[in-house]
């Protein structure tokens, strides 16, 4: 692989990969020790993801017979259910393989049923859930398997299990008798698990190539785990960690090439989630190019990592960066670098601490009915409600303005879209918008898919962020199967219990509820524009 970079002070950098090499930083990781960054160890050590590409192997060779016998049996259409680190890896080298890999991460009632619709006398569904009682997976398994019954095809023929060891879905896979159930290593979190069963199998099923992946990865580890000056992701570990100590804690990704079409989402989920913790971290901010809002113009505050072929890119701050190679090398690259990055900081990149109150909320919600609270908007205007408090604002523009008011020079806004990310994801314009009229770096995320991403980064990290949540009215409804709610009450419980989360931390939240989607969306641009830009970055 290829790396260029550059940091504004020499002697800084100098000395960081000095101290890194004397503490052993990557040849320990690269014998597992969890040392590292704990006194005593794990209940079980996040480390097994060291040595994946070389264990691949044999995994490979099952997913490949197993692909022949789909094929064999007409199941030709393979759609995947799982959040975060069970799904993002697999979607990143099926779009990089020009595979179909459907990705089901979303509790839209919309959009779980466009999936079930599409080709069910030739679909097979992974269910991918580290836990084994992820809740979106949960309802999306039991609303694809009602779908097959309905039309005479008994779900367990259909249903692959992804899965740690005695886990509820390992038990239920074994009682209905699964088509396949893949055990996943215990040692390996979500996040890097990439080169697990959780990335390989749905994508070799697809019809990428894996082993071509897995060996490239294998080829790599060696480099990765030497302490040597010249070791990739020591420099670019270290790259990151002077970042932050020079309080430039923002990286800016943007992908230059198709064949790494997503990476930048999947590392947006790993470098967030690793270091974004105890007032700490990096937040990465996706863009869409090295032209866009964000990238083009970044201030002070940002690093700036292209994706791809090398650019002229050269960062404000001096932090600039071209990575380029295949997606096997680069997957075991952003992870060594990303652990090493944990270590500069400070941080524990194996653990999420901030994840689960989220989680808590939206369960007790679901408990209490969330459709409940809250029960009235602080306002309504044409086709949007507008939840929150604010000092003078009677308007939407004025609601926004007083949002961005309250974000720091070199904060962030994190735009939080509940919506359908297929039907709906021209709202992915707003994040270049919003950074436009906000004057800072701002990230855009589709719920819950973020909540497995930069959602530990938002409640963990530096504490300088403010959030413009997203919601809607459905375009239509659908039961989840056996639980006394349904899919839209799920997703407003999951947005509501983020908001409260954020709230406890301190983070200010602005809730907008679309009455109609696309005229909303619509309002929503208009009065975001409507905002008088503040610093005027991105802005004449």
């Amino acid at each position: 692989m290829r790396l260029q970079h550059s940091v504004p002070v020499s002697e800084d950098y100098d000395a960081e990969v000095g101290r890194l090499l004397a503490a052993r930083v990557p040849s320990r990781l690269a014998a597992k020790d969890a040392s590292l960054y704990i006194d005593d160890e794990q209940p079980v050590p996040r480390m097994g993801w060291v040595d994946l590409p070389q264990r691949a192997a044999e995994l490979v060779e099952e997913i490949e017979s197993l692909r022949s016998r789909l094929e064999a049996q007409g199941l030709r259409s393979i759609s995947l259910t799982g959040m975060g680190g069970s799904s993002l890896a697999p979607e990143v080298m099926a779009q990089a393989a020009g595979a179909r890999l459907e990705v089901v991460d979303s509790t839209d009632p919309n959009q779980v049923a466009e999936a079930i619709g599409t080709d069910l006398s030739h679909t097979v569904l992974i269910v991918a859930s580290k836990s084994g009682t992820t809740i979106e997976t949960d309802a999306i398994r039991r609303a694809f398997s009602a779908a097959f019954e309905s039309v005479g095809i008994d779900p367990a023929s259909r249903l692959i299990a992804i899965t740690d060891p005695g886990t509820e879905l390992d038990a239920l896979a074994t009682e209905q008798g699964f088509l396949a159930t893949f055990h996943a290593d215990a040692t390996v979190g979500g996040r890097y698990s990439a080169l697990s069963v959780f990335g390989l199998v749905p994508a070799g099923l697809a019809g990428v190539d894996i082993r071509a992946i897995a060996e490239s990865a294998a080829e790599a580890v060696g480099d990765l785990g030497t302490d040597a000056p010249d070791n990739p992701a020591l420099q670019f570990g270290t790259w990151l960690g002077i970042g932050h100590a020079r309080a430039t804690e923002k990286l800016v990704l943007a992908e230059t090439t198709p064949s790494l079409s997503g990476l930048s989402k999947w590392v947006e989920q790993l470098v967030a989630e690793s270091l974004g913790k105890d007032g700490q971290g990096i937040l990465p901010i996706v863009v869409d190019g090295p032209s866009d809002i964000g990238f083009a113009d970044a201030r002070a505050d940002a690093m700036l990592c292209t994706l791809g072929p090398v650019t002229d890119v050269e960062a404000p701050s001096g932090f600039d960066s071209d990575l380029d190679g295949d997606l096997g090398e680069l997957f075991v690259f952003w992870e060594f670098a990303t652990a090493i990055a944990g270590y500069s900081i400070g941080v524990d990149p194996f653990d999420q601490p901030d994840v689960e109150s989220a989680k808590e909320h939206a369960r007790q919600g679901l408990s209490h009915g969330s459709s409940a609270a809250p029960t009235q908007p602080a306002f309504r205007e044409e086709k949007v409600e507008v939840f929150g408090e604010f000092e003078e604002a009677n308007d939407l523009v004025g609601a926004i303005g007083e949002l961005f008011e309250e974000v720091d020079e070199y904060g962030f806004v994190g735009v939080q879209a509940f919506l359908d990310r297929i039907a709906d994801a021209d709202a992915e314009d707003l994040r270049a918008l919003v950074s436009q009229h906000s004057g800072v770096q701002t990230t855009f995320g589709f719920g819950p898919r973020y909540l497995h991403s930069t959602g530990q980064y938002h409640k963990g990290g530096h504490p300088n962020g403010v959030f413009l949540q997203i919601t809607a009215e459905p375009r239509t409804d659908l039961l989840v199967p056996g639980r006394r709610y349904g899919f839209t009450e799920l997703q407003r419980a999951q947005a509501l219990g983020d908001a409260a989360a954020l709230r406890e931390k301190g983070r200010p939240v602005l809730r907008v509820h679309l009455l109609d989607r696309s005229q909303g969306l619509e309002q929503l641009r208009r009065a975001i524009a409507d905002v008088e830009p503040r610093h005027h970055y991105g802005v004449d």
